[in-house]
């Protein structure tokens, strides 16, 4: 994969967390899948409100009444469709969750409302003359991938592989050496490096295989030098991760 189609992430650790970002098909493909969607529930509601109507013989305020649902379906439908699923699914629509892309903040942090609100708004320019014409030329004008809407809320749209390729990193069972508890007797780490530690744990799945096992190594030895800890015989950088991350959210022991 050429480096312009990855996201650099620069820790606090000195330590680059890179994950791939999605591509103009991709983002394109899932827009599809939400345009069709969103017609789809906007049909529905509209039949629904007109045979709502018709039962309830609503003569006197049927034009008034009609008028306000054509307005206002495909008007909610257009702008909260997209600001509720990604606030919803963390940074998903449906459309993004099949072709398994997420957005995110430029520092790999989920989005929050206020910036699936202004990313989504901005669609309006993003549209421009139509076809999306605008956020097209925007993104193959840039090596992000980012139209109007990402510039103006600070973020991405990545690739994300499903969450059962990744290992679970509170759970007691896989990941958890015999020798955890010996691997991770030095001191409580900072809340900057169980940040890292889980940004890390969270995102490795979209990781290259090489990427993933030189960025887990790196982490484990910056991390394992200041809290006074290092992998037990036989312990793999990732677990020791994930036992470094456990303990400290079982016992809320950083500093």
């Amino acid at each position: 994969m050429d480096p312009a189609d990855k996201l650099t992430i620069d820790t606090p650790e000195q330590i680059p967390l890179e994950l791939p970002l999605a591509g103009i098909g991709s983002r394109a493909l899932a827009l599809a899948i939400d345009s069709l969607l969103q017609l789809a529930v906007v049909i529905l509601l509209l039949l629904f409100a007109v045979a709502l109507a018709a039962a309830f013989d609503m003569a006197a305020v049927g034009d008034l009444g009609m008028a306000v649902a054509f307005a206002l379906v495909p008007f909610l439908m257009q702008w909260g469709y997209f600001v509720f699923f990604e606030i919803r699914w963390n940074g998903q629509t449906p459309g993004k969750r099949l072709v398994k892309i997420r957005v995110i903040k430029e520092s790999g942090r989920p989005v929050t409302a206020m910036e699936a609100a202004g990313r989504n708004l901005m669609r309006a320019i993003d549209m421009l003359p139509g076809v999306y014409a605008a956020g097209l030329v925007c993104m193959m004008l840039n090596k992000g991938g980012k139209r109007l809407g990402d510039y103006v809320a600070g973020t991405v749209v990545v690739y994300d592989k499903p969450v059962d390729h990744a290992h679970v990193i509170w759970s007691p069972g896989e990941g958890a050496a015999p020798a955890a508890d010996d691997a991770t007797r030095g001191g409580r780490i900072s809340p900057d490096e169980l940040a890292l530690v889980e940004t890390y744990l969270n995102r490795r799945a979209s990781l290259d295989v090489a990427v993933r096992r030189e960025t887990a190594a790196r982490i484990a030895e910056v991390v394992g030098r200041r809290n006074g800890s290092a992998p037990a015989d036989g312990q793999t950088a990732d677990a020791f991760l994930e036992s470094l991350a456990r303990k400290a959210r079982d016992s809320a022991g950083y500093r």
